[in-house]
């Protein structure tokens, strides 16, 4: 079956939404104004329960379906937060507050609002869905804080799905895949010591720039000597800082970077292997080294089964050439993660076109993609937890 019809007619008014939360960007856990946007639509829907402040600003809505005998709780996730980007869209609905939705929450966010419009509407369905508006997906694990706040079993939780838009895939497709579909996200901040002084009498001091230089080379053996090649793993140093002038050797030096992985074991080993390259290279050059190393995010895995029902959904709505069921994994990091440790489910990429990438200044959601997240979300629901 292609969109739902009542779901095509629905378009324009969540384009509005998205509009309005576009123009109106939050970061991480600052979302009150979405979410209170957000509870304002579901009550307006008629969604049967409303509750707020789960995990810190995080907004949970529950539909009972026509009949209610399966005893069977679907949950539809979207995240809510933005990201500290100086938007170029130049669009008319941009953003006004120096922030900006240049990953698509936006979009993802007013897609489950029409969800939860139609399925209010309609109730075609045996059993409860769960909608769950997701603040702090950007680094701040949400996810996580409404996984640790009880959400899965204050409101019975059997399974979870979840969409994100993925730029470059034509909009009307769908992605997937069983198993790890992003990567695990690490980070590092390190802190070299040495012994300052005139930069015209290196003997006298010890130099934190040059330990430094060769810690970044170094840790880059672990990918490519400690690690199975058949196993993807990034390591990416992204800051480096030291000094002030061109004539002083510096006491210290920072750098801080990104470890990412698809298997949990590859992710212990690179924690460990990490600390000792680090501090022994720069014990090699006489200096110390302070290291905090942070598992931010698991790999995000998907499950078997539900992987398998989520293309099924899909293919009904697109068409099978329309939907890939083994997407390439992706080297960037998700919170959905959180979600799947918790509970079996899936995350599927809906088709944004031919748009910028994530987290680009002059990213957009593109608005013709909503009738088919809409439409994904609701016939899963329907399908999961089918009348009579």
């Amino acid at each position: 079956m292609p969109v739902i019809n009542r779901v095509a007619e629905l378009k324009d008014e969540v384009a509005a939404w998205r509009h309005d939360f576009h123009e109106n960007p939050e970061l991480l856990y600052e979302v009150h104004r979405t979410a209170e946007k957000v509870a304002g639509l579901l009550k307006d829907f008629g969604v049967d329960e409303i509750v707020t402040g789960v995990g810190r600003t995080g907004v949970v809505g529950v539909i009972n379906g026509r009949e209610n005998t399966s005893g069977k709780t679907i949950a539809l996730r979207a995240d809510m937060d933005a990201l500290p980007i100086e938007e170029a869209t130049g669009k008319p609905y941009a953003s006004q507050n120096g922030l900006m939705h240049a990953c698509g929450h936006d979009g993802h966010t007013a897609m489950l609002l029409g969800a939860a419009k139609y399925l209010s509407e309609t109730r075609d369905f045996n059993g409860k869905v769960v909608l769950v508006f997701q603040p702090a997906e950007e680094g701040g694990a949400g996810g996580k804080a409404m996984v640790d706040d009880g959400m899965m079993e204050r409101f019975g939780i059997d399974e979870i799905y979840g969409l994100h838009n993925f730029p470059g895939l034509e909009v009307g497709k769908f992605a997937t895949r069983i198993g790890a579909m992003l990567a695990a996200v690490d980070t590092f901040e390190i802190t070299i010591n040495g012994k300052g002084g005139h930069a015209a009498k290196p003997q006298d001091c010890i130099d934190p720039i040059v330990a430094s230089s060769a810690i970044v080379q170094a840790i880059q053996s672990f990918a490519s000597r400690n690690t199975d090649p058949l196993s993807p793993v990034v390591v990416s140093v992204t800051k480096f800082q030291g000094g002030e002038t061109f004539n002083v050797i510096p006491q210290t030096v920072s750098l801080a970077g990104t470890v990412r992985s698809m298997d949990k074991s590859v992710g212990d080993h690179a924690e460990k292997r990490l600390h000792e390259i680090i501090t022994q290279v720069a014990s090699a050059y006489e200096c110390t080294a302070q290291i905090d190393y942070s598992r931010l995010y698991p790999p995000t895995v998907n499950h078997t089964d539900q992987v398998a029902f989520a293309g099924e959904v899909a293919t009904m709505i697109a068409g099978k050439d329309n939907v890939d069921m083994d997407v390439a994994p992706v080297m960037g990091g998700e919170d959905f993660s959180f979600l799947l440790e918790a509970r079996p489910g899936a995350f599927i990429y809906v088709g944004n076109g031919d748009s910028a990438g994530l987290h680009h200044p002059e990213y957009d959601f593109n608005d013709e993609a909503i009738p088919y997240g809409i439409s994904f979300f609701a016939e899963l629901v329907k399908r999961a937890m089918p009348l009579g």
